[in-house]
């Protein structure tokens, strides 16, 4: 596992290929995502439950960063031969369930492993230079809405775009690991 990225650092580089035909072009790159204003990475898969149940409210920060000029993408890196609920086929399958954003595949987990990433879901909140303002979860409870007592990750969006300093730049992702291969 290489270094975490944390606040602070740049964001590494990539380009890979986007599941998601209703969004984005076949290919899709970070700086593609960050646009002018910056975007949100998020990594995520099919199958965590901690996803499943977060997924309407994926769509909400979504849009919300969509609404504030932020990019938005979606990067399943779980081994898909350990977990085929993960597989490409089943990347497509999820998109077309009105998916509104890229939803890229890291088949190697080099983009991963270059961010550190531990969770899904877990959130890089980017600047438009490319570096990491945010880092963690969603809220303090993904998989049940109802018990959310913060809102983490629409805060730092609100701190972004308003040009305030992020109040809490980094939080601990709740959710499953990166289902890494051997």
């Amino acid at each position: 596992m290489a270094e975490s990225i944390e606040p602070g650092n740049h964001a590494p580089k990539f380009k890979l290929p986007n599941a998601n035909e209703g969004s984005g072009e076949s290919h899709v790159s970070l700086s593609e995502v960050l646009g002018d204003s910056g975007g949100v990475v998020m990594f995520t898969c099919n199958h965590c439950p901690y996803v499943v149940g977060s997924e309407g409210r994926i769509e909400e920060i979504a849009e919300k960063a969509r609404n504030n000029g932020l990019g938005f993408v979606g990067i399943n890196s779980n081994d898909p031969v350990k977990y085929e609920a993960d597989s490409w086929e089943n990347m497509v399958k999820r998109s077309q369930r009105g998916m509104t954003y890229p939803y890229l595949h890291d088949e190697d987990q080099t983009v991963a492993t270059s961010y550190g990433a531990e969770r899904t879901p877990e959130f890089y909140l980017v600047s438009s230079a490319g570096v990491v303002v945010y880092r963690g979860r969603m809220d303090d409870s993904p998989r049940d809405p109802s018990h959310a007592t913060t809102n983490d990750l629409s805060e730092a969006i609100d701190d972004y775009v308003s040009g305030r300093e992020i109040s809490n730049p980094r939080t601990e992702s709740i959710g499953c690991s990166v289902k890494w291969k051997d």
